[in-house]
């Protein structure tokens, strides 16, 4: 198990749902040994409360640009320059767009424009929210920018949606920060890579199928390890034996058809890698 020993980490935290997995996430990266300080914004305290984090975290939690206490030692200066790397978990879209166009009207915006450390994005909305052209452009210019992309997450959502846009598990993204951290060499920044992996089921009719025996292992380790020299990685994988961790993007499981049609999954990807058979 990697660990983030000595390593300092702020917590930038927007209004949605999946705020509620933020105490396990502070959690977990102290269990790793980080030290974290959480940032939020007026929005994300409907979802959870500072309390809370300062609880977990042992740090009070900053919630107000325009907090003179704060303000007065330039607490958003302060925390760019203390953190080793900037999380935004869960990463609005609202929040992606506002960082995107390079706006500081809230504190976790400014902290974003203040740091000289990586800030990784870590998306969660609606599947239709994700998939919406404004959201993928504002992904790519994040990512041209080199900030890191780690997720999201596809399955239910709490609105019933199904599809991309989860927040990725806290043990994931703590697993990607020591990851972060373990690998100096990030020669693959800027490439968005699309890879497919695991097994592929063509129906015959509606009973019958016909398949094949891929574990989907060689996809997985070839997307964790670009994921981990800084790609950004859309994992597209038939139905999969255990569940692939560290990735920078989307794990989506489509029938074959879908996988005709990459461009509506992965417009800007600069390489396409078919790692399972077609």
């Amino acid at each position: 198990m990697m660990t983030l020993a000595g390593k300092k980490i702020v917590l930038g935290v927007s209004g949605g749902i999946a705020a509620y997995k933020t105490p396990e996430l502070v959690r977990r990266l102290r269990e790793r040994g980080a030290e974290v300080r959480v940032a939020m914004t007026e929005a994300a305290k409907a979802f959870i409360t500072p309390l809370s984090l300062q609880a977990v975290s042992g740090y009070p939690v900053s919630d107000s640009l325009l907090d003179p206490a704060a303000e007065a030692a330039m607490g958003h200066i302060e925390l760019g320059k203390w953190a080793d790397l900037v999380i935004l978990a869960p990463a609005t879209a609202d929040l992606i767009a506002r960082v995107a166009a390079g706006m500081a009207n809230d504190l976790v915006s400014t902290i974003c424009l203040a740091t000289p450390s990586p800030v990784a994005v870590v998306p969660a909305m609606n599947q239709q929210m994700y998939r919406a052209q404004a959201t993928q452009h504002n992904l790519q210019t994040l990512a041209t920018r080199g900030l890191l992309l780690w997720g999201p997450d596809s399955g239910s959502q709490a609105c019933g949606d199904v599809g991309p846009g989860r927040m990725l598990d806290p043990l994931t993204i703590v697993d990607m920060a020591a990851q972060h951290f373990a690998s100096p060499v990030k020669d693959l920044q800027h490439l968005n890579l699309m890879i497919t992996a695991g097994p592929t089921r063509e129906p015959l009719d509606p009973v019958r199928y016909i398949t094949n025996h891929s574990s989907g292992k060689m996809g997985f380790a070839i997307a964790a390890a670009a994921a981990q020299r800084g790609a950004n990685v859309t994992l597209i994988s038939g139905r999969y034996r255990y569940r692939p961790r560290r990735l920078c993007s989307a794990l989506m499981s489509l029938p074959r058809w879908r996988w005709k049609r990459p461009s509506r999954l992965a417009p800007s990807s600069s390489t396409f890698l078919l790692a399972a058979p077609r």
